[in-house]
Protein backbone atom coordinates (compact mmCIF):
# COMPACT_ATOMS: atom_id res chain seq x y z
CA UNK A 1 0.00 0.00 0.00
CA UNK A 2 2.49 2.19 0.84
CA UNK A 3 4.39 1.78 -2.69
CA UNK A 4 1.22 2.97 -3.83
CA UNK A 5 0.73 6.05 -2.09
CA UNK A 6 4.09 7.00 -3.24
CA UNK A 7 4.00 5.84 -7.17
CA UNK A 8 0.85 7.70 -7.69
CA UNK A 9 1.40 11.49 -6.94
CA UNK A 10 5.10 10.68 -9.08
CA UNK A 11 2.70 9.48 -11.93
CA UNK A 12 0.88 12.14 -11.77
CA UNK A 13 3.84 14.71 -12.05
CA UNK A 14 4.90 12.52 -15.22
CA UNK A 15 2.10 12.79 -16.55
CA UNK A 16 1.33 16.33 -15.99
CA UNK A 17 4.90 17.17 -17.56
CA UNK A 18 4.57 15.19 -20.12
CA UNK A 19 0.74 16.89 -21.25
CA UNK A 20 2.08 20.03 -20.47
CA UNK A 21 4.95 19.71 -23.25
CA UNK A 22 2.57 18.11 -25.66
CA UNK A 23 0.41 21.85 -25.16
CA UNK A 24 3.59 23.69 -25.75
CA UNK A 25 4.89 22.01 -28.54
CA UNK A 26 1.54 21.50 -30.35
CA UNK A 27 0.85 25.78 -29.97
CA UNK A 28 4.16 26.11 -31.51
CA UNK A 29 3.92 23.95 -34.10
CA UNK A 30 0.74 25.97 -34.90
CA UNK A 31 1.71 29.47 -34.16
CA UNK A 32 2.59 30.71 -37.42
CA UNK A 33 5.48 33.41 -37.22
CA UNK A 34 3.31 36.56 -37.76
CA UNK A 35 6.34 39.55 -37.00
CA UNK A 36 9.88 39.58 -37.91
CA UNK A 37 12.47 39.97 -35.75
CA UNK A 38 13.26 43.33 -34.06
CA UNK A 39 17.59 42.58 -33.80
CA UNK A 40 19.25 44.29 -37.05
CA UNK A 41 19.98 41.15 -39.10
CA UNK A 42 17.97 38.98 -37.83
CA UNK A 43 14.93 36.77 -39.13
CA UNK A 44 12.11 35.84 -37.64
CA UNK A 45 11.84 32.63 -35.73
CA UNK A 46 10.42 29.64 -37.88
CA UNK A 47 11.67 31.43 -41.05
CA UNK A 48 13.77 29.95 -44.24
CA UNK A 49 15.89 31.53 -45.68
CA UNK A 50 14.85 31.32 -49.50
CA UNK A 51 16.77 29.17 -51.65
CA UNK A 52 16.12 28.15 -55.42
CA UNK A 53 13.28 25.61 -55.08
CA UNK A 54 13.56 22.21 -56.41
CA UNK A 55 9.80 22.57 -57.67
CA UNK A 56 8.68 21.55 -61.22
CA UNK A 57 8.01 24.39 -63.27
CA UNK A 58 3.45 23.79 -64.05
CA UNK A 59 2.79 24.17 -67.67
CA UNK A 60 4.05 22.75 -70.85
CA UNK A 61 7.36 24.17 -72.08
CA UNK A 62 7.09 25.51 -75.92
CA UNK A 63 8.86 23.22 -78.40
CA UNK A 64 12.55 23.89 -79.37
CA UNK A 65 12.80 25.31 -82.92
CA UNK A 66 13.83 22.44 -84.04
CA UNK A 67 11.21 20.33 -83.06
CA UNK A 68 9.02 23.07 -84.21
CA UNK A 69 10.32 22.46 -87.94
CA UNK A 70 9.97 19.10 -87.83
CA UNK A 71 6.35 19.13 -86.59
CA UNK A 72 5.86 22.10 -89.78
CA UNK A 73 7.61 19.36 -92.22
CA UNK A 74 5.17 16.64 -90.75
CA UNK A 75 2.16 18.83 -91.45
CA UNK A 76 3.44 19.70 -94.90
CA UNK A 77 3.82 16.18 -95.74
CA UNK A 78 0.04 15.78 -95.06
CA UNK A 79 -1.16 18.98 -96.88
CA UNK A 80 -2.38 20.49 -94.12
CA UNK A 81 0.91 23.42 -93.72
CA UNK A 82 1.25 25.05 -96.96
CA UNK A 83 4.56 27.58 -95.97
CA UNK A 84 8.10 26.56 -95.42
CA UNK A 85 8.94 25.29 -92.12
CA UNK A 86 10.90 28.08 -90.11
CA UNK A 87 10.74 26.97 -86.31
CA UNK A 88 8.24 29.22 -85.23
CA UNK A 89 4.75 28.81 -84.14
CA UNK A 90 2.66 31.46 -85.90
CA UNK A 91 -0.42 31.34 -86.67
CA UNK A 92 -0.53 29.50 -89.97
CA UNK A 93 1.36 26.84 -87.96
CA UNK A 94 -1.53 27.06 -85.41
CA UNK A 95 -4.28 27.34 -88.04
CA UNK A 96 -2.13 23.82 -89.65
CA UNK A 97 -2.48 22.03 -86.65
CA UNK A 98 -5.93 22.60 -86.18
CA UNK A 99 -6.75 21.83 -89.77
CA UNK A 100 -4.74 18.39 -89.31
CA UNK A 101 -6.40 17.61 -85.94
CA UNK A 102 -10.00 18.19 -87.59
CA UNK A 103 -8.77 15.87 -90.75
CA UNK A 104 -7.92 12.72 -88.34
CA UNK A 105 -10.81 12.88 -85.47
CA UNK A 106 -9.38 14.96 -82.83
CA UNK A 107 -9.92 17.70 -80.58
CA UNK A 108 -9.34 20.86 -83.08
CA UNK A 109 -7.61 23.30 -80.84
CA UNK A 110 -4.71 23.79 -82.88
CA UNK A 111 -2.15 23.14 -79.77
CA UNK A 112 0.00 20.10 -79.47
CA UNK A 113 -1.06 16.66 -77.56
CA UNK A 114 0.29 13.43 -77.40
CA UNK A 115 -2.55 11.90 -80.04
CA UNK A 116 -1.88 14.86 -82.59
CA UNK A 117 1.97 14.34 -82.63
CA UNK A 118 1.14 10.20 -82.43
CA UNK A 119 -0.58 11.16 -85.74
CA UNK A 120 1.55 12.80 -87.19
CA UNK A 121 4.26 9.95 -86.73
CA UNK A 122 6.57 12.30 -84.22
CA UNK A 123 5.29 11.04 -81.14
CA UNK A 124 5.49 8.12 -78.75
CA UNK A 125 3.30 4.90 -79.45
CA UNK A 126 1.98 4.82 -76.28
CA UNK A 127 1.43 7.85 -74.83
CA UNK A 128 -2.72 9.16 -74.76
CA UNK A 129 -3.81 5.37 -75.22
CA UNK A 130 -3.92 4.28 -71.91
CA UNK A 131 -2.97 5.36 -68.13
CA UNK A 132 0.35 4.97 -66.97
CA UNK A 133 1.34 1.51 -65.62
CA UNK A 134 3.39 1.66 -62.55
CA UNK A 135 6.30 0.27 -62.46
CA UNK A 136 6.82 -3.42 -61.71
CA UNK A 137 8.70 -4.25 -58.02
CA UNK A 138 11.02 -7.08 -57.93
CA UNK A 139 9.15 -8.83 -55.65
CA UNK A 140 5.90 -9.22 -57.79
CA UNK A 141 8.47 -10.76 -60.76
CA UNK A 142 8.42 -13.83 -58.42
CA UNK A 143 6.00 -16.51 -58.92
CA UNK A 144 3.98 -16.96 -55.78
CA UNK A 145 1.99 -20.23 -55.23
CA UNK A 146 -1.28 -19.72 -53.50
CA UNK A 147 -1.36 -21.39 -50.13
CA UNK A 148 -4.30 -23.00 -51.00
CA UNK A 149 -2.84 -24.48 -54.17
CA UNK A 150 0.06 -25.18 -51.72
CA UNK A 151 -1.65 -27.71 -49.15
CA UNK A 152 -3.55 -29.01 -51.75
CA UNK A 153 -1.57 -30.90 -53.58
CA UNK A 154 -0.45 -34.47 -52.15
Amino acid sequence: MRLRKATHPALTLLLAAGLGMFASSAQAQSAAPKTTSSKAGGTAHGKRKSKKSNRRERGQKAPAPERISEIQQALAKDGSFAGKPNGKWDASTIEATRKFQEAHGLNPTGKLDAKTLQQLGLGSQTAGVAAPVPPVSSSSLRKATPPQAARSQP
